[in-house]
């Protein structure tokens, strides 16, 4: 839209890989949960009951901070974030407002800097379930506090994203990074990650930003960029028609593909944010904070170099692997094992990566080394990979007792093109008179004759004696 600039800010919530929910003993429900199943008192808000922290779910979002370069400080605390709504049974919401576990960090993408402003703990809400009757206009909602509880760690960008693409971009590259550090599973189809932009639009050259709005609904990264595309034109719509932008809250709806008005979006000050009195202010021990720091994995966008680098990967390919900590780690072991780097590559990519169990580094390895060095067909390979899989056998065991492995000595092998070529006169005529299509059924008479020779030394043979 050349008339107008896009200004994006998101705030990402993730749901950290803990077991337990953040200020209670109670488990995080496995997702389809019968309602109501995985609650206690303190999830309930019951009167004179009193939270913990949970630990592993600090450590995810420490880990996830110092993997965004935010800065660190000693000292932190939660916060009440109080609002009524049927899915909040305190009637208060425990997150953190000016002294968050984390500020200032950023996220590089390819050609723009995304600044982080800030990486913060609190926990989830309910959730409302409508059921009804259109005809009679007989409704119900009843509530499920399953979720309730459970931790969030909320990651607020800057307004530095300037499309739908960037958006889209910004929030793989999110979920790739909090994957590889182990901090979340960040899995959007389970609600682990919900991105919620906040859109608005300017004149080119304007430092003012425009009036915004929240987008929620989003349960994909197709969505997210729909939702982000439609909203900027009807912003700019509304705009250029004379119309105002109302600072406000909408949705997504996925099956009309638009955006729907919620509510109008709340300040900070109507939540009246104040100290969480059950819960002791926190102080981070610097000498933790550096062993966290220490033991993060390679981060995937230095990987992604390396890989291009070490490995002479395209860049989309090295994207593809390190977008997966696990397969990016089953590449390396099998080139380590012997496998060449593009072929590892293309097996991960073409034929892992899609599939549901993974090999070992081993049976990847040597079935890529079957597959190159041309002693079993590519199919033949696949199915070896599979059997492989299966059983937990060696692929060169399979190759044997299939009968699969090639026969490639040329010399064993030129009594049968001889055969093909007496046996197939009109098509050595042909290819001898330029048709070198001719060659194709000269080929499959040679498969058919000998079924485990070697495509290319057959196709060699038959080219030489033909010529």
């Amino acid at each position: 839209m050349a008339e107008w600039e896009v200004v994006i800010g998101m705030e990402v919530h993730v749901q950290p890989s803990t077991r337990s929910k953040m200020f209670c003993g109670c488990a995080v429900a496995p997702l389809n949960s019968p309602p109501n199943t995985y609650v206690c008192e303190i999830c309930e808000g019951m009167p004179g009951v009193l939270p913990v922290i949970n630990k592993a779910a600090v450590e995810a979002c420490l880990k996830a901070a110092l993997a965004l370069e935010c800065e660190i400080p000693t000292h932190t605390k939660f916060d009440r974030k109080n609002y009524m709504y049927p899915d909040l049974p305190k009637g208060y919401q425990i997150s953190q407002y000016d002294l968050p576990m984390s500020r200032n960090g950023r996220l590089d993408l390819e050609g723009r800097r995304v600044r982080i402003r800030r990486v913060h703990l609190e926990e989830d809400t309910g959730k409302l379930i409508h059921a009804g009757d259109k005809l009679h206009k007989a409704w119900e909602s009843f509530v499920d506090l399953n979720r309730a509880g459970v931790p969030l760690m909320e990651i607020v960008s800057e307004p530095d994203l300037r499309s739908a693409d960037e958006a889209r971009e910004y929030a793989m590259e999110l979920r790739t990074l909090l994957r590889t550090i182990g901090a979340s599973e960040a899995d959007m189809e389970k609600g682990q990650l919900r991105a919620e932009p906040n859109i608005s639009i300017r004149r080119p050259g304007s430092e003012e930003l425009g009036v915004k709005t929240e987008l929620k609904n989003i349960n994909s990264f197709r969505a997210l960029h729909r939702a982000i595309a439609y909203e900027v034109n009807r912003q700019a719509e509304l705009l250029e028609s004379g119309g105002t932008v109302v600072q406000e809250t909408r949705g997504w709806s996925e099956t009309e593909q638009r955006t729907f008005s919620q509510r109008s979006k709340e300040f900070a000050e109507d939540y009246r944010y104040f100290p969480e009195p059950d819960l002791p202010p926190l102080e981070l021990d610097r000498e933790w904070i550096e062993k966290l720091r220490a033991a993060l994995p390679e981060l995937p966008r230095a990987r992604r170099a390396r890989m291009v680098a070490e490995y002479a990967l395209t860049p989309s390919d090295a994207a593809q692997l390190a977008a997966e900590r696990e397969l990016a780690d089953l590449f390396e072991s099998a080139v380590i094992g012997g496998a060449d780097a593009k072929q590892a590559a293309n097996w991960i990519i073409g034929e892992v990566a899609p599939g549901g169990a993974r090999p070992s580094a081993d049976q990847l390895a040597e079935v890529v080394k079957l597959a190159t060095s041309g002693k079993i067909t590519r199919d033949q390979a696949r199915e070896v990979l599979a059997e492989s899989i299966r059983s937990n056998r060696a692929p060169h065991q399979i190759v044997a007792e299939r009968g699969y492995e090639q026969v490639s000595d040329a010399a064993a092998l030129e009594p049968i093109a001889r055969e093909v070529i007496a046996a197939n006169p009109k098509a050595a005529a042909d290819y001898r008179s330029g048709k070198t299509g001719a060659i194709g059924p000269l080929i499959a008479d040679f498969k058919k004759r000998a079924p485990q020779a070697d495509r290319k030394v057959a196709m060699e043979l038959l080219q030489k004696l033909l010529a």
